[in-house]
């Protein structure tokens, strides 16, 4: 068994170019399909000892990319995390919109598949935003599913957000296939 449970898979650098985002779009004022591009690093590290607790992780960074913009529209930075004795994968992470996410679910060491949840009013986990975002769209339900197969990644992730301007709640989904091009070992 590993130390970093079903997140050894990803460790490493990872690029794709099968992204879709669907989202809405002020500029037009209608939810638009935009593929993009995606550049993905996970580096593992650990243990964290918290207390009792034990946690090995991948500290991770995403950029995606419109059809050939030189500036990314959209980044992420932060941890996946693996605690073995709880069997759960936790993923942590930070938008530059002002948003913060924490999102978890069950898996079992050698999983190829896995989904993480997190709800804006979870008691286990959830999501963090700034007043603006709150008030105008706020993030209510988040959701992604990541299946690893060899040097294939896949995900699929769905961000509920409560708008102002729409009277019924936005699935925000995002999905991509992304081929490891560098892999990594924990070093222990």
């Amino acid at each position: 068994m590993t130390l970093l449970g079903p997140l050894e898979a990803l460790a490493g650098e990872w690029e794709g170019d099968q992204g879709l985002d669907v989202s809405f779009h002020h500029d037009v004022g209608a939810v638009v399909e935009t593929p993009y591009r995606e550049v993905t690093t996970f580096k593992p590290f650990g243990p964290v000892e918290n207390g009792r607790q034990v946690l090995y992780g991948l500290d991770y960074k995403t950029a995606m990319w419109r059809a050939d913009e030189a500036d990314p529209f959209h980044t992420e930075l932060g941890y996946w995390l693996w605690d073995a004795e709880r069997g759960e994968v936790m993923r942590a992470f930070v938008i530059p919109r002002g948003s913060a996410i924490l999102a978890g679910g069950s898996a079992a060491a050698d999983a190829t598949t896995f989904t993480l949840v997190a709800d804006s009013d979870g008691a286990d986990y959830g999501m963090a935003t700034n007043p603006y975002l709150d008030a105008n769209a706020k993030c209510v339900h988040y959701e992604v599913t990541v299946t690893v197969d060899g040097a294939t990644m896949t995900y699929d992730e769905d961000s509920v957000l409560a708008m102002s301007n729409l009277p019924d709640l936005l699935h925000h989904t995002d999905r991509n296939t992304l081929a490891r091009t560098v892999a990594y070992q924990l070093e222990v």
